[in-house]
């Protein structure tokens, strides 16, 4: 009878096994240094729609220009979120954003509606676009000091990214331009507008803390699509209107806290009155 020949443990040679522990170090280490990248190439695509917004507005084609505003304002909004779930986050990053925000936030939506409406106006209109990105460099200043000790849910101040997206629907909503004096001023009163509130104390809210994957968050993707679906079919007067909503929801809630406040002020007096101190009520 033939005996089964005895198992024997097979060993790699240590050449073997050094070499494959080396390539799996390499393999993650590429991956890491990816994952490290990906914010910051977003980052670099929010800086190009920025660039190309300002080149085709300079050419007068606004339909083209204002759009790269909408995707720029996509990109940024990526870019902080990745960071943050990949804990990739640093000093250059938030420094390279805010660069970058500058011009497609700043530089680029004023140019834009400079090329739409202001032109006719001359120093005037060339000194509210200025007006403009000054107001959008404070802006993202501020953020950027307050952002450590900041209550996350809500923004203090029309976010800059939010403002240009206001100037880009209003351009992409009328893109064949503004000459008649009247309406040129009224370019005017939206800049000067938009100015104002981004260095307001208004309080917007923030998005930053819906997270995809909490319990009810599909029906948030549900909006999402929805949402997406409106913008395909009619995107001019659907993003026009979600940019002046967002726009309106902080002046609304600022009148509606004052009215509460003013409320409460009344009661307290009125108990005052009823109650005199050193009265037991």
């Amino acid at each position: 009878m033939n005996r089964p020949a005895p198992l024997r443990s097979v060993h790699r040679p240590p050449g073997v096994a050094l070499t494959a522990l080396r390539v799996r170090a390499n393999t993650q280490q590429r991956l890491r240094r990816g994952v490290h990248l990906l914010p910051s190439i977003l980052t670099v695509a929010n800086l190009f729609c920025g660039y190309a917004c300002i080149v085709y507005a300079m050419r007068g084609e606004h339909f083209t220009a204002a759009p790269f505003i909408g995707i720029a304002i996509v990109l940024d909004m990526l870019d902080g979120r990745i960071a943050r779930l990949t804990g990739t986050s640093s000093d250059f990053g938030e420094e390279f954003d805010s660069l970058a925000d500058i011009v497609s936030f700043g530089i680029a939506p004023s140019v834009l509606v400079l090329s739409w409406g202001l032109d006719p106006l001359g120093r005037v209109g060339w000194a509210t676009g200025f007006l403009f990105v000054t107001a959008a460099a404070l802006r993202l200043a501020r953020f950027n000091i307050q952002a450590p000790v900041a209550d996350k849910r809500y923004f203090v101040g029309l976010p800059s990214p939010s403002a240009a997206g206001v100037a880009a629907a209003t351009v992409f909503a009328s893109p064949q331009g503004l000459e008649a004096p009247r309406e040129t001023w009224l370019a005017v009163a939206m800049m000067l507008a938009l100015a104002f509130l981004m260095v307001s104390n208004m309080r917007y809210l923030s998005f930053k803390t819906i997270v995809i994957g909490r319990r009810g968050s599909y029906r948030t993707l549900l909006v999402i699509a929805l949402v997406m679906v409106a913008i395909v079919i009619h995107p001019q007067i659907v993003l026009l209107s979600m940019a002046y909503a967002y726009l309106a929801s902080g002046i609304i809630a600022m009148g509606i806290s004052r009215v509460r406040r003013h409320r409460a002020e009344r009661r307290g007096r009125a108990a005052r009155a009823d109650h005199p101190a050193g009265e037991a009520p």
